[in-house]
C-alpha cells in the first residue's frame, strides 16, 4: 500500500470515527439532544462508502479524502441537529 493512499484512509477514517464519539458523547451528555445506537453510527456510513466507491474507476474532481471527510463530519452535524429536534 502507498503510505499517501494510507494517509487519505486515516483522514478519512479519524474524521467518521471522531463524528460518531462526538455524536455519541454529545447526545448522551446534553439532555437536548436524543440520538439512537442507529443515526449515531451514520458518520461511519460514510467511510464505508468511501471504502467501497474509491477502489478502482475514474474520480471526479471533487471526490477527495478532504471532501469525503468533510462529508463525514456533515453526516454528524446533521445527526445532531435531527437528534436535538426529536425527530429521532
Amino acid at each position: 500500500m502507498e503510505i499517501e493512499r494510507a494517509r487519505e484512509d486515516v483522514l478519512v477514517a479519524a474524521s467518521a470515527g471522531l463524528s460518531t464519539v462526538a455524536v455519541a458523547l454529545l447526545s448522551r451528555v446534553v439532555s437536548g439532544i436524543a440520538v439512537g445506537t442507529l443515526p449515531a453510527l451514520a458518520p461511519l456510513a460514510v467511510y464505508l462508502a468511501y471504502l467501497f466507491t474509491r477502489k478502482g474507476g475514474p474520480y471526479g474532481s471533487i471526490d477527495t479524502p478532504r471532501n469525503w471527510a468533510v462529508l463525514a463530519v456533515a453526516v454528524g452535524i446533521v445527526v445532531l441537529a435531527i437528534g436535538a429536534t426529536g425527530a429521532i
